[in-house]
C-alpha cells in the first residue's frame, strides 16, 4: 500500500512537472522576459523558505549574487529536475533528506564538487563522490510527557514496540521521509528481522492511529493525549519556544549502543547549471562557519562542520552517540526500507 501511495504521488507530480516543462518550452520559444536573469542563482529547494532565506540573504549581502528560491517538496523537485534534463533552470538542489540527495546522485543529476570545497564536512555526511554535501543534521529522538506514569524504562526506540505503550504512542505515517530514514538506519545496524518485529510492535501499539506531522505528535504528548512519541529533535524545541511550561522532555535513545539516528539536509550543484562557478560559491558559503551557523541555527539543527556550535538549547552533538551509518545509505537502501515497512503493513 505504501509503495502504491508513493507511486501514485510521483505520477501526479510528474504530470504537474510535464505541464511546467511544456510552459517553460513555450516561454523560451517566444523569447519571453519571463526567465531568470543571468548571474542569478536558482535553487530548487525542498525546505520551507523561512529556513533558507536567512542564509540566502546573507550570501547575497556578501557576494552580490542574487538567489531565486523555487520551493516545493524534495521528491517532487527531484522528479522535476529529472524530467527537465538539460532544460532545467536549477543551478542547485536543496533537500531536507539525504535519501533524495543520494537518489539524485544515482540519477546523474548533480555535478560532483571538488574535495577541497567540501572536506570540512565529514565523509559520512556527504556523497561518496561529493555530488552532494550535508549542511545540517537532525536527530531521531523520543518526546516524553513528564507527568506520564511509569515511563522510566523507555530509553530506546525499540522500547516503543513494548505492549505497555498500547494506545500511548505517537508516530508519523510511514510515508514520512524522516520515518523512512530512521528505519533505514535501524535496519542497517540491527538487521531486517529485528526491525520487522519492532515495526509490528509499534503497529499494534498505535492501532492505525498515526500523525501526518511531527509537530502534532509533540502537541499530543504535551497535552496528554499520548505519553511518548518518535520525532525529529527540533520539533520539541519549537514547541517549547512557544510553550516553555509544556510538560515534555527529550530522550536521546541509545538503542543498546547503536546510537541516535541522524538525517541531513544538504545541497547539490545541478549537472546542467550554466552557472556552476556561482553555484559553487553558494556551496562554499553554506559550508563556511558563518553559513553553517545561520543554516543550522534557524531550525535548531546540528551544523555538519565540526566546531560550529548548534543552537544553545539543543543537546550538544558530542554529548551522545550518533549511529555509524553513512548518510548515503539512506538513499541506497530506501527501496529495501520501503519493502520492509510495506511487508508489515505500517499505516
Amino acid at each position: 500500500m505504501l509503495k502504491f501511495m508513493m507511486l501514485f504521488k510521483r505520477c501526479i507530480e510528474m504530470l504537474r512537472r510535464n505541464v511546467w516543462v511544456l510552459l517553460a518550452g513555450v516561454v523560451t520559444a517566444l523569447g519571453s522576459t519571463f526567465s531568470w536573469a543571468a548571474g542569478e542563482l536558482v535553487i530548487y529547494s525542498g525546505r520551507k523558505d523561512k529556513f533558507v532565506e536567512p542564509v540566502v540573504e546573507r550570501f547575497t549581502e556578501q557576494t552580490g549574487i542574487k538567489v531565486l528560491l523555487h520551493s516545493g517538496e524534495s521528491t517532487a523537485l527531484l522528479n522535476k529536475m529529472q524530467i527537465e534534463g538539460v532544460r532545467t533552470q536549477a543551478d542547485l538542489y536543496l533537500s531536507n533528506d539525504a535519501g533524495n540527495l543520494q537518489r539524485g546522485s544515482e540519477l546523474g543529476l548533480f555535478q560532483p564538487l571538488p574535495e577541497s570545497l567540501v572536506d570540512a564536512v565529514p565523509p559520512t555526511l556527504r556523497a561518496p563522490d561529493n555530488s552532494w554535501v550535508g549542511l545540517s543534521a537532525r536527530a531521531r529522538v523520543l518526546v516524553v510527557n513528564k507527568n506520564a506514569a511509569d515511563l522510566g524504562w523507555v530509553k530506546s526506540v525499540f522500547d516503543l514496540a513494548d505492549p505497555r505503550l498500547a494506545g500511548r504512542l505517537g508516530i508519523t505515517t510511514s510515508a514520512n521521509e524522516s520515518y523512512i530514514a530512521g528505519v533505514t538506519v535501524y535496519m542497517e545496524e540491527a538487521g531486517k528481522e529485528k526491525i520487522r518485529d519492532w515495526l509490528k510492535g509499534m503497529k499494534a501499539n498505535v492501532d492505525g492511529q498515526v500523525f501526518n506531522k511531527h509537530s502534532k505528535i509533540v502537541s499530543a504528548v504535551a497535552n496528554g493525549q499520548k505519553d511518548v512519541g518518535l520525532v525529529n529533535h527540533y520539533y520539541i524545541y519549537r514547541h517549547l519556544a512557544k510553550e516553555p511550561d509544556a510538560p515534555i522532555e527529550i530522550r536521546l535513545p541509545d538503542q543498546d549502543g547503536m546510537g541516535v539516528a541522524w538525517n541531513v539536509a544538504g545541497v547539490a550543484v545541478s549537472k546542467h547549471s550554466k552557472q556552476q562557478a556561482l553555484a559553487r560559491k553558494f556551496v562554499e558559503f553554506v559550508v563556511s562557519s558563518e553559513g553553517q551557523k545561520i543554516f543550522a541555527e534557524v531550525n535548531r539543527e546540528y551544523p555538519t562542520v565540526p566546531g560550529v556550535d548548534a543552537a544553545p538549547e539543543v543537546p550538544a552533538a558530542d554529548s551522545y552517540k550518533v549511529a555509524d551509518v553513512p548518510m548515503a545509505k539512506l538513499g541506497e537502501l530506501r527501496d529495501a526500507t520501503i519493502d520492509l515497512i510495506e511487508s508489515v503493513g505500517m499505516p
